[in-house]
């Protein structure tokens, strides 16, 4: 099973996991910043637009919804952004 295979098979919360603590322990903050910048879009494909506005126009909303990135829908969104990181850095 190759590591792609491997990492398809975890859920959206241990893909969160797994990137920010890869990221944290490498120092990436380019991709800890690429996913702040990505939850706006992320909450519209997951049906929360009202929040996806208000995210554009203020930072510290933005910041707690990097404290929960990982959780349901908003981790469903990111999957593929968690995939591609993990693939391309482990």
């Amino acid at each position: 099973m190759t590591q792609n295979e491997e990492l398809e098979k975890l859920s959206s919360k241990e893909l969160h996991d797994r990137a920010v603590k890869l990221a944290v322990r490498h120092g990436d903050i380019r991709f800890l910043w690429d996913l702040l910048t990505r939850i706006p879009a992320a909450e519209a494909t997951a049906g929360r637009t009202g929040e996806s506005e208000a995210d554009i126009k203020w930072v510290v909303p933005m910041l707690d919804d990097y404290a929960h990135s990982g959780e349901g829908e908003l981790a469903e969104a990111l999957r593929g952004f968690y995939l591609e990181y993990l693939t391309e850095h482990s």
